[in-house]
This record gives structure tokens, C-alpha cells and sequence, in this order.
């Protein structure tokens, strides 16, 4: 694997000074795999759990939504 400047400098923020930078390299894919497979699957729990709200089986209260988000677009607009 070549380590251009980016990579280089995403390793050295980890560990300057690995053991192994192969092995360094190793654990941070698979770390990144299984971060990928669990976001994964909260976007097809996301899908659906909004499939059931779409055919009615689930309830959802849209205005109350509404007024959560725009409380948090407050707080956020504030610095809160």
C-alpha cells in the first residue's frame, strides 16, 4: 500500500511512532468496516422505521416533530 501525505498524516494522529504501521493500518480498516456495516444498517433501519410510518403503521406526530426541530434550530442559532 502506498502512504501518500494524507494517509501519512491520518496514521501519525493515531500513533507517530507504531509498532507496525501495517498492523496499524490493518486495525483501522477493519475499525472502518464495521463502522461502515453499523451505519449501514441504521440507514436500512431509518428506511424502515419511515416505510411504516409511510403505510400508517406506525404513528407519528409530525407537528410535534416540527416543534422539536425548530426548538434545536434555536438553541443551535444561540450557541446553546
Amino acid at each position: 500500500m502506498t502512504v501518500d501525505a494524507e494517509l501519512g498524516e491520518a496514521l501519525s494522529s493515531i500513533d507517530p511512532q507504531p509498532v507496525s504501521r501495517s498492523r496499524l493500518i490493518r486495525d483501522l480498516a477493519l475499525r472502518g468496516a464495521q463502522a461502515s456495516r453499523e451505519e449501514r444498517a441504521r440507514r436500512e433501519e431509518a428506511k424502515e422505521f419511515l416505510l411504516k410510518v409511510a403505510r400508517g403503521e406506525v404513528s407519528y406526530d409530525f407537528d410535534a416533530a416540527r416543534e422539536i426541530h425548530a426548538e434545536r434550530e434555536r438553541s443551535v442559532g444561540q450557541g446553546a
